[in-house]
């Protein structure tokens, strides 16, 4: 049997030295406003990998008003999630990404981020697809407001 989920995630942006997008930091001038480390990767990740199975969300989970969930390791976070998913029998199977923003530029970082997001769902590289597209610079996010993310999850039984 297999499930399939989406998820997205979209986080404002302020002056700063970098964000960690899928357990990889990447230097740039900006930094994403968050809860949590701000992952926003994994945070799409994980709504997907919640929805396929009807699990609810990642606000329903790791609520941004509970303070044990200040500063947390969205890549903890999404072992948590795997971890249920796996006692209700599924895996992933692949999974698409695609990042929203104008800056930082993706392609450089593309294939450790990759291999950063298989160690966590302990899946193949080649099982996780990471793109990127600017706005064209239209909107909040094209005016280097806000950063977004889709999820795209193909989930199997074992």
């Amino acid at each position: 049997m297999i499930r399939i989920g989406q998820g997205f995630d979209v986080h404002r942006v302020e002056p700063g030295d970098g964000m960690t997008l899928g357990g990889l930091w990447v230097p740039c001038r900006y930094q994403i406003v968050a809860h949590s480390d701000g992952d926003i990767v994994f945070h799409a990740i994980m709504d997907a990998m919640l929805g396929s199975l009807a699990l609810g969300d990642i606000g329903q989970l790791f609520p941004d008003t509970d303070s044990r969930f200040k500063g947390a390791d969205s890549a903890e976070l999404t072992r948590e999630v795997r971890r249920l998913c796996l006692v209700k029998g599924y895996s992933v199977s692949n999974l698409d990404l695609t990042i929203l923003c104008e800056e930082p530029k993706v392609g450089p970082v593309r294939d450790v981020m990759r291999q950063c997001i298989a160690d966590v769902l302990e899946t193949p590289p080649d099982q996780i697809s990471v793109k990127a597209t600017t706005t064209e610079r239209l909107g909040s996010l094209g005016r280097g407001e806000g950063i977004a993310v889709m999820a795209s999850v193909l989930m199997r039984a074992h």
